[in-house]
């Protein structure tokens, strides 16, 4: 804590204040609550944003009611991180709550952490952070929304006031999440290397990552590259993304027929990566596919183009927030259409690979989103902010 003492002049009067100011890297006891949807995205944004802020001096208990995807996800931990299990009954085992509350992606923290974190801070005196940390979007209603505060009418929060943070792609959102010692760490990346540990043949060809759910073209797509006189690998990751192509070359009948006239198009398989090694494999990629949110954000600081598939929403709600995000990213018309194609808002087959145009869009995007403060920071401040 630091007092600086100020003279401010009030309706002509002279007045002496103290106040009282908590830096932003001064360190916090932060609580993060996260129930594990599916797809692993909600769980690999925490440990993002956990790993993260421990990194920057702050002490992070990770609240989670299934972390069995952090056993390859993130196999060595982080030191500052401590992973809690979030079962019910729910017991915080002794524990006294932090200084920061934050509720990931509208999860119901239990009643009895918030009678405890409410308890706390009356009996500290402190003025309390519930940070309700929402979904990433590119729509306007994210800036409009960001930072608004939703006082706490019932229960054991009465009383209390949450915030919503809205993480975006502009300085008027909460930012994205970016490691301080990220673009030192991609400056001296080597793709040769990274490629012969991860034991992945090369000779020069086109890389392309593919991480998706079943996207309607996905048979479009691996036709369009084995007729592609260009050579391409594609890097298949694990789960559904393998058991997706998979099943674009076999059914009942034998091998569907895919013409592989040029011999152009080899695939490899991907083992289960960390985070470290899916942010290697970007790097390593010209072209990636990703899907939800965690890669999306990982895609974008790599630098290289980028196919997004949106996770599909039965309203269709999911189409307006993809045009917002290319709209965001200012893409080029062919790299809009391949997006509205992947996603199965157009019924047509997939415009060409154009690198040129889309590198070009990729590079201009990063330099954007790098001159803008990272989540992590953003938040920090906004905790000062708010308490």
């Amino acid at each position: 804590m630091l007092a600086m003492i100020a003279l401010d002049s009030i309706n002509g009067q002279r007045e002496l204040r103290l106040w009282t100011i908590c830096p932003v890297n001064s360190p916090k006891r932060l609580d993060i609550f996260c129930k594990v949807i599916d797809n692993y995205g909600d769980i690999g944004v925490c440990w993002r944003l956990s790993a993260d802020l421990a990194s920057r001096g702050q002490q992070v208990r990770l609240w989670v009611d299934d972390a069995s995807a952090l056993t390859w996800m993130a196999p060595d931990g982080h030191a500052g991180v401590e992973v809690m299990p979030w079962h019910e009954p729910f017991s915080i085992n002794g524990a006294m709550p932090g200084d920061v509350l934050v509720e990931a992606f509208g999860c119901e923290i239990p009643l009895e952490f918030i009678a405890d974190y409410a308890n706390s801070t009356k009996t500290k005196g402190a003025n309390h952070s519930w940070i309700n940390l929402e979904y990433l979007s590119a729509e306007r209603f994210a800036e409009r929304s960001h930072g608004l505060p939703s006082p706490v009418m019932s229960g054991p929060g009465k009383g209390l006031t949450k915030h919503f943070f809205y993480p975006g792609f502009t300085a008027a959102t909460g930012g994205l999440t970016r490691e301080t010692d990220l673009a030192a760490r991609q400056a001296v990346f080597d793709r040769d290397d990274w490629l012969l540990k991860m034991g992945l043949p090369f000779n020069g060809e086109r890389l392309i990552s593919l991480f998706c759910y079943e996207p309607p073209a996905l048979q479009n797509l691996l036709i369009q590259l084995a007729k592609d006189p260009e050579p391409t690998r594609l890097l298949v990751t694990s789960g559904r993304p393998k058991y997706a192509v998979l099943g674009h070359f076999s059914n009942e009948n034998g091998l569907l027929p895919i013409n592989n006239i040029h011999n152009s198009l080899s695939i490899s398989h991907l083992p289960q990566l960390t985070q470290v090694q899916y942010d290697e494999l970007l790097w390593a990629c010209d072209l990636n596919f990703v899907r939800g949110e965690d890669s999306l954000v990982r895609a974008c600081w790599a630098g290289k183009p980028l196919i997004w598939q949106i996770y599909p929403q039965h309203d269709d709600a999911h189409h307006a927030k993809l045009n917002a995000f290319l709209e965001v990213m200012a893409m080029p018309d062919s790299l809009r259409q391949f997006h509205r194609v992947w996603n199965g808002l157009d019924d047509a087959e997939l415009p060409g690979i154009d690198m040129t145009s889309w590198q070009l869009a990729a590079t201009l995007a990063r330099d954007r989103l790098l001159a803008q403060t990272s989540l992590t920071d953003r938040l920090m401040e906004f905790v000062v902010k708010t308490r």
